[in-house]
């Protein structure tokens, strides 16, 4: 028997005795210890028998080829392959989710020391914030204290700032919870939404804090929810008013809300505005998991849940200062478009 095939040998009874000892002292997942006692058994079968190979070669009509059963060998190699990307990416996700909850119990916690016994009122204005130091100030100072007749309060939640935004955002006399970690506008929303639920909040609006959402229009985003027309308003800078800063951005949004007619029966204007109102209780059965791009997200699982939904015009203007977290508009789109057809894709 040849050096090589001896190798396999090796190789495969070990693989197989490494996913045996793991699986018997539960460190291993039923599906990884599958995965691993197929590779194993595999590679110790073929360079054991060779010729058990050729059933596989005969099956991928590779008889007459040469090196015909090394490249049957490839071929099952690589869809074993797959199957274990599979697998990683699987627990890969359902890592990211625990730790998710994880932060997020932990903020929810948080925020309970911080303001203990804090009863929230009607309306909570949810506002994601990193290093917004030089604009957040302004936007709170512009802040309603009422609208529609129920009383308004702002929930500032610091993506871990390198800057003063925590600060001035108290000073400004805000809530307040600062994150450890910088993890995103879509995961700095998830435990503003958390904290807003769970404190008694009835409506959720969330806006940037960089300016480009004005505070004086929040009324006119919650009046179809308190009135129940609507269970989640979509501030349109379409049908409102907008200073345009990026001809291809514009395009994109026309682009996106063609799909997402496509994909769903919700009919937008501004899928991508992050000014919106949306009714608490119906906020609790969105399933959210996007850190960046969150408002495709939020928009289309909302559609799938039947909430209703519509546009209410609104202004978005440029940005009082600093630079866009969102990046280079080219790779936006990709990642945005991704997330529009992963959310619609998945149950």
């Amino acid at each position: 028997m040849s050096l090589l095939r001896w190798l396999g040998l090796f190789v495969g009874a070990g693989v197989l005795g490494v996913a045996f000892a793991r699986f018997r002292d539960a460190r291993a997942r039923r599906l990884d210890f599958a995965l691993a006692t197929l590779f194993g058994a595999s590679l110790v079968c073929v360079s054991a028998w060779p010729d058990s190979v050729n059933a596989l070669r005969d099956m991928l009509m590779l008889e007459h080829a040469q090196w015909s059963r090394l490249i049957a060998v490839l071929i099952a190699s690589n869809l074993l392959l797959w199957l274990v990307l599979l697998a990683t990416r699987a627990g890969a996700s359902a890592r990211a989710d625990h730790f998710d909850q994880l932060v997020r119990a932990l903020g929810l916690a948080e925020f309970g020391r911080l303001y203990p016994e804090q009863r929230l009122p009607p309306v909570v204005v949810v506002l994601p914030a990193f290093d917004e130091a030089d604009n957040i100030g302004a936007v709170l100072a512009a802040m309603p204290r009422e609208v529609c007749g129920r009383r308004l309060a702002a929930l500032v939640v610091d993506d871990g700032s390198r800057d003063a935004t925590a600060e001035e955002a108290k000073r400004a006399g805000a809530l307040v919870l600062v994150s450890p970690l910088r993890r995103g506008g879509g995961a700095a929303l998830r435990l503003g939404f958390d904290v807003a639920i769970a404190h008694g909040a009835e409506i959720v609006v969330t806006m940037d804090a960089d300016g480009q959402h004005l505070p004086s229009e929040i009324e006119s985003l919650v009046a179809p929810v308190a009135e129940g027309r609507l269970d989640f308003a979509i501030g349109s800078r379409i049908l409102g008013r907008h200073e345009r800063d990026s001809s291809t951005r514009w395009l994109g949004i026309h682009v996106f809300n063609a799909l997402i007619r496509l994909l769903t029966p919700v009919r937008v204007t501004d899928c991508s505005n992050g000014f919106r109102a949306l009714r608490a209780s119906e906020l609790a059965r969105v399933l959210l998991r996007q850190d960046q791009f969150h408002t495709a997200e939020l928009l289309i699982d909302a559609a799938k849940k039947g909430i209703r939904i519509g546009d209410v015009p609104v202004t978005v203007k440029r940005r009082t200062s600093g630079e866009s977290k969102k990046g280079r508009d080219f790779r936006y789109g990709l990642s945005f478009a991704r997330t529009v057809l992963k959310t619609w894709w998945r149950d």
